[in-house]
């Protein structure tokens, strides 16, 4: 049997503990995908420039972690930004934009707002590699959960 003044201290200990390991139970990564073509910008660019994302995102942290790879572009990258909300068949203004260098392999972690997050979950951001001789978009692919 515990003294009160311990058993108390014991009782809240055991409560934070509780409220911790619940926290992180309802935790959740979620890995997330796009293919990079110039058929996919909005109006489709012809080329022969190709890529992939590889992200996921933390729900407990709320950072997106990405990868992206590109070959074979019509010159060097200029800009490269996550877009949205927006789906396949329309184009949106930058939301998250990319400030690590354009180089591939592109590599990066963004903390998102819940409006960002929600439009993530949605399947409404896309991600665009510019180019000085397609300013608005060389390549493009929509972010879709990965299976």
């Amino acid at each position: 049997m515990c003294k009160p003044r311990f058993c108390s201290g014991f009782i809240s200990l055991v409560a934070v503990a509780t409220l911790f390991a619940g926290a992180s139970a309802f935790a959740e990564t979620v890995s997330f995908k796009a293919e990079l073509s110039g058929a996919n910008e909005v109006p489709a660019v012809e080329g022969s420039g190709k890529g992939t994302v590889s992200a996921s995102y933390d729900s407990v942290s709320k950072v997106l972690t990405y990868t992206v790879e590109y070959s074979d572009l019509s010159g060097p990258a200029t800009a490269a930004h996550f877009h949205g909300p927006a789906d396949t068949s329309h184009n949106a203004p930058v939301m998250i934009p990319v400030s690590t260098g354009y180089a591939s392999p592109m590599k990066g972690a963004e903390t998102l707002t819940d409006a960002q997050a929600a439009d993530l979950m949605a399947a409404q951001l896309y991600f665009n590699i510019h180019t000085a001789k397609n300013k608005p978009g060389e390549i493009r692919g929509q972010i879709v959960k990965a299976k």
